[in-house]
């Protein structure tokens, strides 16, 4: 099997050392968007704020895809970027780190607190296979209108359903459903966003009636 066809399978693979020339040649070009990516993401946190056009461009030349109206505090973090697809309306707090050597997901209207990790990547249990570079990449998708607490990790191959929230702290290692409150570590679902979630910012307080104008 290719070094191509093991990273987006899930497949056990290293990214260096390989023979045929397929593998070579993509070795090379994962090693080329590695290098932009760290120069992209250098140049992002460099930029100042105000020049809104100049970090726009360069979020469209990082990641895989952009929607409308995405912002990102700096500084952020990509292992590729090219691999990561973001819809409209996103926001990200300070240090957003993203491990993509696989696919990542982020659907319309999500929110990232400060301090989030989202990794793609592991690597097998047993020392042998580590000492010679040896990982594995499973896709992370996350749904429309999420909110991910600060400090959040979110582990290869998770879904995170669309409207959840995660709470602060949390270790995510398996799926969350659509429309859930989960926290803890390891995150567990702890109950259903419910038509009650429009009377209350936070238990036991009332929203108030003029927060929106």
């Amino acid at each position: 099997m290719s070094l191509e066809k093991q990273m987006k399978t899930g497949q056990v693979y290293v990214e260096f050392g390989h023979t045929s020339p397929e593998d070579i040649a993509y070795e090379q070009e994962i090693d080329r968007q590695r290098r932009q990516c760290k120069e992209l993401c250098f140049a992002y946190g460099q930029t100042p704020p105000s020049d809104m056009k100049r970090k726009n461009d360069i979020l469209r030349r990082l990641l895989g895809s952009v929607g409308k109206n995405l912002w990102m505090e700096a500084p952020i973090h990509f292992a590729y970027g090219c691999n990561t697809h973001i819809g409209d309306n996103v926001y990200a707090n300070f240090n957003l780190t993203v491990v993509d050597d696989g696919e990542v997901e982020i659907g319309d209207n999500v929110m990232f607190a400060p301090n989030v990790t989202i990794s793609t990547t592991g690597h097998p249990i047993h020392p042998s296979f580590r000492d010679k570079g040896a990982q594995f990449s499973l896709p992370v998708r996350i749904g429309a209108h999420v909110w991910i607490g600060a400090n959040v990790v979110i582990l290869p191959g998770v879904t995170i359903g669309e409207n959840s929230v995660i709470g602060a702290g949390s270790v995510v290692t398996h799926d969350v459903p659509a429309n859930t409150v989960a926290y803890g570590v390891p995150c567990r679902p702890v109950r259903s966003i419910t038509e009650e979630d429009l009377l209350y910012a936070r238990k036991g307080v009332r929203i108030n009636e003029d927060w929106d104008r």
